[in-house]
């Protein structure tokens, strides 16, 4: 009898959907004009990581260890933007919600992926922050530009391998009921909450993607700055103080852009019911403004970047001035 049991519930049939539908909003009037904002966060988006890139690349003061992690930064937020709102748009603005297993699965790596990298990239932002001040002689020897393509490239490692299991994990997973995702990409969280066979360790994967990840990198950011304020109350004259504290703020608040809409979301999410529209709401701004905002701040709040800005603006405006007269010259 047992026997039987077990042969009819390993022959229990397994199902895996050609599609997705990503439901998006409910009943929400006017809909598309929020489309029309994603994409001009996405314009802005690209526009100011491109530009803080070209900066970076063409200013040679900035050709260092620290910049090399912001110019990756950069990269990152363009690239998951890309990832998310070009394909939002497409799906619930030109209507093409039904979306291929393949193409579903693709769409989840890369975002959580780059959101993966966005999050690590801050964190190594710290710790070189953290070595500035609290270890200022031995700065330039610990914070190197072999050492920074090392951090980089372990960071690229990890994350594709990780978010390479977990969307491959996806594919265990038996959907005979429901191929409806409640959101505006494909999320890892709710798919697997759709499908009808064990979905465990999918779930055990989820919580660890999410502690791991998220959780931890904000931990031991926290510690880094803890350990930065100990060392700025070490600091004699109140202008070096402030003068160190300066070099922090555009990190502290790029950490604070990137994490509170996060801690936040997850908090309401535990303690009350969040409405479907409410949560794709905040979830899709958390994860494009961010990216939108990181490049305006290190611009604005950054002197090394500002400064690079103006030399090249009076480079560039020396230069015409004497392809100008070169002309004139040439005419006579």
């Amino acid at each position: 009898m047992s026997s039987m049991q077990s042969n009819s519930s390993a022959n229990v049939t397994f199902v895996r959907p050609a599609t997705f539908f990503i439901k998006g909003f409910s009943n929400v009037p006017h809909v598309k004009y929020y489309y029309m904002f994603l994409s001009l966060v996405y314009v802005v988006t690209v526009l100011g990581n491109s530009f803080i890139m070209c900066i970076i690349y063409l200013a040679r003061r900035l050709h260092t260890a620290k910049y090399i992690a912001v110019f990756h930064l950069a990269f990152s937020d363009l690239c998951g933007s890309s990832a998310l709102i070009p394909k939002v748009i497409d799906t619930f603005l030109f209507e093409h919600q039904v979306v291929s297993y393949e193409a579903c699965l693709a769409n989840m790596f890369f975002v959580y992926h780059f959101m993966n990298l966005q999050s690590l990239t801050l964190l190594v932002l710290a710790y070189d922050r953290l070595v500035a001040i609290c270890f200022p002689l031995r700065y330039h020897a610990i914070v190197t530009k072999p050492a920074m393509f090392l951090i980089i490239g372990v960071m690229w490692s990890f994350s594709v391998t990780f978010f390479s299991v977990l969307v491959g994990l996806v594919n265990r997973l038996s959907f005979c009921g429901s191929n409806v995702i409640d959101s505006h990409f494909c999320d890892q969280g709710l798919i697997y909450k759709l499908a009808c066979n064990d979905n465990s360790i999918n779930t055990s994967m989820g919580k660890i993607s999410f502690g791991l990840l998220m959780c931890t990198p904000l931990i031991l950011i926290i510690i880094s700055y803890f350990c930065i304020a100990l060392a700025l109350l070490k600091i004699a004259h109140g202008a070096d103080r402030i003068k160190a504290m300066k070099t922090c703020t555009s990190h502290l608040m790029l950490v604070a852009i990137g994490y509170l809409p996060l801690i936040s979301n997850n908090i309401a999410a535990l303690t009350t019911s969040i409405d479907p529209n409410t949560r794709i709401i905040n979830n899709s701004l958390r994860q494009v403004i961010p990216s939108m905002l990181n490049p305006i701040i290190y611009t604005l709040k950054t002197e090394e970047v500002m400064q690079s800005i103006k030399e090249m603006y009076k480079r560039n405006k020396v230069n015409t001035t004497q392809e100008r007269r070169m002309k004139c010259t040439w005419k006579k």
